[in-house]
């Protein structure tokens, strides 16, 4: 892994073993504890640990996380909610991407472009951190599936987004029809790059019953998917969650043994433990060094923004659908609101915005707050919220009355 050496990346897992035991005993969130730890490290003994970079964070980290979720998502309940999912994934992220980047023109002065880049990818919820901050927790079922499909899918709304404003702040002309062609490109390539990576690979797996190489051809899948849909400028994270679905269910209905389907998701279960662990920790580390003292101001009015940016994505859609069989309790849209965690997407999203926006640096230090703000207080949070409102599961494993 580049930027890595054994013995660096020893002591990290090491760390990430002690807050793992600590999360368990003291019953806090995993991922906030390894963020706490990230920022320790940094203050004792800073320059140890590898940078955090875009390309760490998208083309490593993020493909097996999307894909370890992806493989655990049922088809059936995905499908009927799909028209919700892609309300909120659509309008949703649209409302919350006008309202932060028209509060940051309107309060801080910052020009349209900038507040646009920061809107936009601060106003979808990043799949890491909601994967990883709900994985540990028995919530119900159909909340569970609402909250991780809507952070896998709004990455590809997202993308496509700041994509458009990256062409426009290079002088780019994009009218309507553009937008629509880049957001069907988006879509469709992935999905079909997702396709075309995971069928004929799940096919070879049908051919033989040793779990280790089904193992390693969904290792194949996972990152293959991705990386094929990004190289044709389509949704790596869509790539990678079609990928994902298709093995999760077409997969483990026959082409993949029983043995193998048992090694597959423990296989996957450490994978996304391991990239959990380093990611957070290493954004902590960079938190670490952010000069938050001199954007104090901008921080605040963007993690208010932000709460009420999600606020507009999801109140407004869920209330559109209140008269249909997708009807969502309020208990779960108050979930879905406080639980729109920020993560490592979009620190990736704000250390690309380019040097010519004024308002680059403090792009990427406002993120950096905002998402520290996800992490220790909403993530601390959501365990008391989801006790508070009676939404974990029974001891035996059924969900109770929503």
């Amino acid at each position: 892994m580049q930027g890595f050496d054994f013995p660096v990346l020893g002591a990290l897992l090491f760390v990430a073993s002690l807050v793992a035991i600590a999360a368990r005993h003291f019953g806090f969130p995993y991922s906030v504890g390894l963020v706490a730890a990230g920022i320790g490290l940094a203050l004792l003994a800073p320059g140890v640990a590898p940078p955090l970079t875009p390309g760490l964070i998208y083309y490593v980290f993020l493909p097996p996380l999307v894909f370890e979720a992806a493989i655990q998502i049922p088809w059936k309940p995905f499908r009927r909610e799909l028209p919700l999912l892609t309300a909120l994934v659509t309008f949703g992220v649209a409302l919350a991407a006008l309202v932060v980047a028209g509060g940051m023109h309107w309060l801080l002065g910052w020009s349209w472009i900038g507040g646009g880049l920061f809107g936009v990818l601060i106003a979808a919820t990043d799949p890491v951190a909601v994967v990883a901050t709900f994985k540990a927790m028995k919530v119900q079922q159909r909340l569970h599936l609402l909250v991780e499909a809507e952070s896998l899918l709004n990455d590809g709304v997202a993308a496509v987004g700041f994509a458009v404003l990256l062409s426009i702040a290079g002088g780019g002309a994009v009218g309507g029809g553009m937008v629509a062609i880049e957001l069907v490109k988006t879509i469709v390539g992935g999905i079909v790059a997702g396709g075309v990576v995971a069928l004929p690979l799940i096919l070879i797996a049908g051919r033989t019953t040793d779990r280790l190489i089904e193992v390693t051809l969904t290792m194949l899948i996972a990152y293959g998917s991705f990386l094929l849909a990004e190289h044709f400028n389509a949704s790596g994270v869509l790539a990678t969650l079609t990928a994902g679905l298709i093995v999760g269910n077409y997969g483990f209905l026959g082409s993949i043994s029983d043995d193998g389907r048992e090694g597959v998701l423990n296989h996957w279960d450490f994978v996304a433990f391991l990239v959990n662990s380093l990611i957070f920790i290493l954004i902590g580390g960079r938190e670490a060094e952010m000069p938050f003292a001199a954007v104090i101001e901008a921080a605040v009015i963007a993690t208010v923004l932000a709460l009420a940016g999600r606020a507009a994505a999801v109140y407004p859609v869920m209330a559109a659908f209140a008269q249909t069989r997708l009807r969502v309790p309020w208990a779960y849209q108050h979930v879905l609101f406080w639980g729109g965690l920020r993560g490592a997407l979009a620190l990736a999203l704000a250390l690309h915005v380019p040097p010519e926006i004024p308002e680059r640096n403090t792009i990427i230090v406002v993120s950096f707050a905002v998402v520290a703000f996800s992490i220790f207080v909403q993530g601390l949070t959501m365990p008391w919220l989801t006790r508070r409102l009676s939404l974990q599961r029974d001891a035996d494993g059924q969900d109770g009355s929503s």
